[in-house]
């Protein structure tokens, strides 16, 4: 069984159970948020040599700020983690719609705790310690998963009334005029319209677009709206994104 202590060593005996992949397929991309170092660090290495392209995060807060603006192929969350569970972190990704699958490490192991798992929106759930190879074999299965109709369906554009976002290119368009935007402000437009017509808290917000070690002062995230408001809503435009005092910003009418 792996733990902590003992997933170090058995990095070198699993080699001769390793599969071998063609060296032109993809690098399938893991996000892996576990607050044990010693746990996270070697297990990232051993995914790694198993030809993963591998995120690490060590708080909640960081790991929900990856997986909501990465893309990724598999989320690895431990349970109990500083800031946001990775509960929480699931219930946010499943929130938006976003269908990758989530793998659960944790060593709450009761029923009740693996159904609360599942019910948030895990499609899988591994107990500490656990073996090496079984793991592996878990990652495998949820990576061949098709994906889902809702996933395939989604648009690489986001769109709501007359404003469209190309996040790829960081283009927006509003009446027919193309709009160059930075990559913050991607970012904040992004959110926005895959929430549409909900008031997002600042707190929201900055979890959301600003990485855990880069927290914004006060008056930044003020600022970055109305650099935004300005692209986005030029004069003789209807106003789409309205200051919802007390609270945060809201997307709509």
């Amino acid at each position: 069984m792996i733990t902590a202590a003992t997933l170090e060593v058995d990095e070198g005996s699993y080699a001769e159970h390793r599969i071998h992949r063609s060296p032109c397929a993809r690098s399938m991309k893991i996000l892996l948020v576990d607050d044990e170092a010693e746990l996270a660090e070697p297990l990232s290495r051993v995914l790694t040599r198993e030809g993963y392209e591998v995120d690490i995060a060590f708080t909640g807060q960081a790991g929900a700020q990856l997986a909501i603006s990465g893309s990724y192929d598999l989320l690895i969350l431990d349970w109990m983690l500083p800031q946001y569970s990775g509960l929480e972190i699931c219930q946010q990704v499943r929130s938006q719609g976003d269908a990758t699958p989530v793998l659960f490490l944790t060593a709450k192991d009761t029923l009740d705790d693996r159904v609360a798992g599942l019910d948030a929106g895990a499609d899988d759930y591994l107990v500490k310690p656990f073996e090496l190879r079984e793991l592996l074999a878990r990652v495998r299965a949820l990576l061949r998963r098709p994906p889902t109709l809702e996933t395939t369906a989604r648009s690489p554009k986001l769109q709501y009334e007359d404003l469209e976002l190309d996040e790829a290119n960081q283009l927006a368009c509003r009446q027919g005029q193309t709009i160059e935007l930075s990559e913050k402000e991607t970012q904040l437009l992004g959110y926005f319209l895959r929430h549409p017509e909900q008031v997002l808290t600042r707190d929201q917000i900055h979890l959301a677009v600003w990485a855990d070690t880069e927290q914004p002062a006060s008056n930044v995230l003020a600022a970055q709206m109305r650099l935004l408001r300005r692209k986005i809503e030029p004069r003789g435009t209807i106003p789409l994104i309205h200051t919802v005092y007390g609270k945060g910003y809201r997307l709509g009418r």
